[in-house]
């Protein structure tokens, strides 16, 4: 067998990105080049290996047996020199470099001011911010992926370290022109009676919901359901139903009056959001100056609402 010259650094972080995503198109999208590009690198790393590495059946690509080979190899040289980098940087204990932050969709009203505000302060500092759901954020987080998770809750039998920062008011609300608002407290009996718009059953807003209805033996049946919290707000407001939702996420329609908060019993439930990472993990500067950046930030606006 021929030796094999070794590939680039920039292939194997090309063709890292073209085996997770399963996608020329997408992973040209996550290293901000071309297709024809990362197509090309793709077919120069196949040239030097001598073996295909990818195959398209239908629609669909495909690792070929050597490509899954190199693609590990390609991960793990990666991770590696990820932790070297961490690690020479850690020595100079500058906040600087990559941040990886991961938030569930419900915190995208308030995480990118404070990730902003961060980054005012450490200009060095090079932030990703990814918005998902609930499972996305589990599945990158059990495989270790990111740096930090931004979540309600999280699964028992998940080790991890989660540090507490802003409080989570979750409330409902409903257009102002419905027949509930300006009622005062109302049973959770008669919230059950109305068109409730909730989140998908993964939701965390959703099962501290569900827990506070079942422990009074209420059922909250639902008109519909939505993985994502805007349309469930763009629900309310257009009158399809009520719905419970965190106020980060109002606070320009109750200003404007688009929507009306309804005084239930049992509400507003009170929760914390978390900056969440695997237990054990070894975080970078960056990683911690942010977390620690998160909770004092959260000291300060409870001082000031005191105030």
């Amino acid at each position: 067998m021929p030796r094999i010259v070794p590939p680039t650094f920039q292939q194997l972080r090309l063709f890292d990105a073209v085996a997770r995503h399963g996608s020329i198109t997408r992973a040209a999208e996550e290293v901000n080049l071309t297709q024809p590009s990362v197509s090309m690198q793709v077919k120069r790393l196949e040239e030097k290996i001598g073996l295909p590495l990818t195959e398209q059946i239908g629609k669909t690509l495909h690792l070929t047996f050597a490509g899954a080979e190199v693609a590990k190899a390609s991960h793990d040289i990666l991770e590696r020199l990820d932790e070297l980098e961490s690690a020479l940087r850690d020595m100079h204990r500058e906040v600087a470099g990559p941040l990886s932050v991961v938030v569930i969709s419900s915190a995208k009203y308030f995480l990118p001011q404070l990730l902003g505000q961060f980054k005012r302060r450490f200009p060095r500092v090079k932030p990703r911010l990814q918005i998902t759901n609930r499972e996305t954020i589990l599945a990158r987080m059990a495989a270790n992926a990111d740096d930090i998770y931004i979540i309600g809750r999280w699964p028992e039998e998940l080790s991890v370290t989660a540090v507490p920062f802003l409080e989570n008011v979750i409330t409902f609300v409903a257009r102002p022109d419905h027949p509930l608002v300006g009622q005062k407290s109302i049973p959770l009996a008669r919230i059950a009676q109305e068109e409730v718009i909730r989140r998908e059953p993964g939701s965390g807003t959703r099962q501290a919901v569900d827990k506070l209805f079942n422990e009074a033996g209420v059922s909250l049946d639902a008109l519909m359901e939505f993985d994502d919290s805007e349309a469930i707000k763009q629900g309310v407001i257009s009158g399809l139903g009520i719905a419970y939702l965190s106020r980060h996420m109002l606070r320009l329609e109750l200003a404007a009056g688009e929507v009306a908060e309804l005084d239930v019993q049992g509400f507003p439930l009170r929760r914390r959001w978390f900056a969440v990472h695997p237990k054990g993990k070894r975080l970078s500067n960056a990683a911690q100056s942010f977390q620690d950046f998160l909770q004092n930030e959260s000291a300060r606006t409870m001082a000031d609402s005191a105030g």
